[in-house]
């Protein structure tokens, strides 16, 4: 059975196939909902459903506790529709207005940067290019219908080359490929853009960056991307890793704070080697962001990594006051995006 949904306020209507979610039919559709995780645990795409009933599926009460269902919110990477639906929920208009391509793609330059960090530029055909937002991410396209997702280190303006952080993943097929066996002038295949992740460019809010090990890749580019159009909110980094090796990108970041007045870097170690000598902050990095700031309510928020971060650092930073809808993820899982 197919169901109708329409979206509030925009009047936008889809349908929804048996077995979809509201976020899968939707972005089919052509209308970019924001979303994060899509398993139901981080609670970007939340919306309140107006009229109609669905099932919650797999959302975790951790981003939909009980008082929130039974005040109509769902989240819509996990609602099913059991009836026609009309649904209250932000619209992401930008990247609704990108298309999603498939391209083949060259892997122009392979650099070790870290022990298990490589960084690959990739290299689109001559005639082709990827239009996409600060921080959106894209999914190689594997074998038997497998994918990996990446977030996009590069800005939009420096799209010649398309550059990826792969973390070496024990065990992982694609990463241990990518560290013993991918060599300069491979071709992939490569779809994107994708994700909800970018900078909300419209609003003049002072900006905290968190990110944890690669989950610095996506706001390298939003970084990258802010200087290049001349933007001067205050933007405050925030770059945690186990240890030194794991701030692989150390010295382009401490240079931007050093050439920019409006920018500046925290980095933080959980676990610093003996070897580090590291005197610089340690910890948690979304518990030193929150340190630094007693009052949150006026800041924008945007956190990359690993879901255990991306999610204490939602719960703690709402609940000094950041408003939900001023905090953006993009969270790193071996989960499908």
């Amino acid at each position: 059975m197919t169901h109708q949904v329409t979206l509030q306020p925009s009047g936008h209507v889809f349908s929804v196939v048996a077995g979809a979610t509201v976020l899968e039919a939707a972005l089919d559709a052509g209308f970019n909902l924001p979303y994060g995780c899509q398993n139901g645990a981080c609670g970007a795409c939340k919306g309140k459903v107006l009229e109609g009933e669905v099932d919650h599926g797999l959302a975790q009460d951790s981003a939909l506790p009980p008082e929130d269902r039974a005040a109509g919110m769902a989240l819509f990477c996990c609602a099913k529709p059991l009836s026609d639906l009309s649904i209250e929920v932000r619209e992401v208009s930008a990247a609704r207005d990108i298309p999603v391509k498939i391209l083949p793609c060259r892997v122009q330059k392979l650099e070790r940067v870290a022990d298990d960090v490589m960084v690959i530029s990739l290299k689109l055909p001559a005639n082709e290019r990827l239009q996409f937002l600060a921080g959106q991410y894209i999914e190689f396209l594997l074998p038997e219908g497998k994918r990996r997702a990446f977030s996009l280190a590069s800005a939009p303006h420096a799209d010649e080359l398309l550059e990826i952080h792969v973390r070496r993943i024990p065990g992982g097929n694609f990463t241990e490929h990518v560290f013993t066996t991918m060599k300069q002038k491979d071709i992939m295949r490569i779809e994107g853009p994708l994700g909800s992740f970018f900078l909300r460019e419209e609003s003049d809010k002072p900006i905290i960056l968190i990110a944890g090990g690669t989950g610095f890749a996506p706001l390298k580019g939003l970084v990258e991307h802010a200087l290049h159009i001349g933007l001067t909110r205050p933007m405050q980094l925030y770059w945690g890793a186990k240890d030194r090796a794991g701030l692989y990108m150390h010295a382009l970041a401490e240079g931007w704070a050093t050439e920019h007045a409006h920018i500046t870097y925290t980095p933080v170690l959980s676990e610093p080697a003996a070897g580090d000598a590291w005197t610089g902050r340690t910890g948690l990095v979304h518990e030193a962001a929150l340190a630094d700031h007693a009052d949150v309510a006026a800041y924008q928020v945007y956190a990359c990594g690993a879901p255990a971060m991306c999610e204490a650092a939602w719960a703690d930073f709402t609940a000094r006051g950041l408003p939900k809808e001023e905090f953006f993820a993009d969270m790193f899982s071996y989960a499908p995006r």
